[in-house]
């Protein structure tokens, strides 16, 4: 049995349609009585957007019913899911906490309330019986003001006992405005110690050279060998891996064919670039990590060694994996918590 790392999952976009839906059934809100059927609804849900603009529209709806009463519920179905059916042995878990807090409150009511946020995230995170190594990301985003995304970077220095670095998401094409408030801000994350990701290069519009250096992995980062090939050496002087979700590419108009990706694993791998391949949004695309590797390898994307390549380099680049052991020296003790009760490992 192969075991997964999970470097590149929202929690905004993690809730697979069927419990999203049967959620809105029980609690008779608009969008039950939009869609009284399920096919209806996951048709909607799932179905492909013209832009990655359009698509985030989804995240809203679901960051909508994401409260601190609700949290624990969709979070213990999405580790199940994930442990059961996706051999999951390690998961980051990303998300804004400001966005889960109470549109009621003041601004600075909210920034108090996002450390409840993510203690209630790390709480509901320790499934017993489903033993994966689980922390958070704390993602900035582009659409928030300074203000509340320099309070992200100081809750995720200030809880290490669930946060495992920072991501600035919102949309890549919306940095270009604030591209020197960003580059504070993850100044700001480095001197405090944190481990930092980004949500660039994801679009043609989300291309900034200038967040390279801040950032340890490359959240999406496809149009870097897709159209700046130049900058792969740095890249790998850097040791910065990409974080590839395959799905999404087709679900938001960034491509139009899987196979187009063939380019971005061939230059990534001749320049010594990682890629940990991920599902951005398992929920939204109905797709479990397993079958994005199964996918590339049937479309000829990559070979079956460039497979097993990406599946170390995910481990070997996540925050939070305890780095002293290979994947494979936990196989005979995950196998047997498949049987027996486990406690989930949060990281430090």
């Amino acid at each position: 049995m192969a075991l997964y790392a999970e470097l590149h999952r929202h929690l905004g976009g993690s809730v697979v349609p069927r419990i999203l839906w049967r959620y809105f059934q029980r609690q008779t809100t608009d969008l039950a009585h939009r869609f009284p059927e399920y096919p209806e609804f996951e048709e909607f849900y799932t179905r492909s957007r013209s832009t990655l603009d359009e698509y985030l529209e989804l995240h809203t709806l679901v960051e909508s019913v994401q409260t601190a009463q609700t949290l624990p519920y969709f979070i213990y179905r999405l580790i199940r899911g994930a442990y059961i059916f996706e051999n999951l042995a390690y998961l980051e878990l990303r998300y804004t906490p400001y966005l889960r807090t109470s549109e009621q409150l003041s601004q600075s009511e909210r920034i108090e309330q996002m450390a409840e946020i993510i203690e209630i995230v790390g709480q509901a995170s320790r499934v017993k019986d489903y033993p994966i190594v689980i922390s958070q990301i704390l993602c900035m985003h582009s659409r928030l003001p300074y203000e509340v995304n320099k309070a992200i970077v100081e809750l995720a220095a200030q809880g290490k006992e669930y946060v495992c670095g920072v991501d600035l998401a919102g949309g890549d094409a919306h940095y270009a405005e604030r591209l020197d408030e960003f580059v504070r801000l993850y100044k700001y994350a480095r001197s405090l110690g944190l481990k930092t990701t980004g949500h660039l290069y994801e679009t043609t519009e989300g291309c900034y050279p200038e967040l390279l250096p801040y950032l340890m992995r490359i959240g999406h980062g496809i149009h870097i060998p897709i159209k700046y090939p130049e900058l792969l050496k740095e890249v790998a002087d850097q040791q910065q891996c990409l974080e590839v979700c395959p799905t999404t590419y087709l679900k938001t108009g960034t491509l139009n064919d899987l196979r187009q990706l063939k380019v971005v694993f061939d230059r990534c791998f001749d320049a010594g670039v990682d890629i940990a391949i991920c599902t951005d949004n398992a929920g939204l695309h109905n797709v479990r990590l397993p079958f994005e590797y199964e996918n590339l390898l049937t479309q000829d994307v990559i070979d079956f060694e460039q497979l097993q390549a990406c599946q170390d380099a995910a481990f070997r680049h996540a925050f939070a994996w305890p780095h002293t052991q290979r994947p494979a020296s936990l196989l005979t003790g995950l196998l047997q918590d498949k049987t027996s009760e486990a406690v989930v490992v949060n990281s430090r």
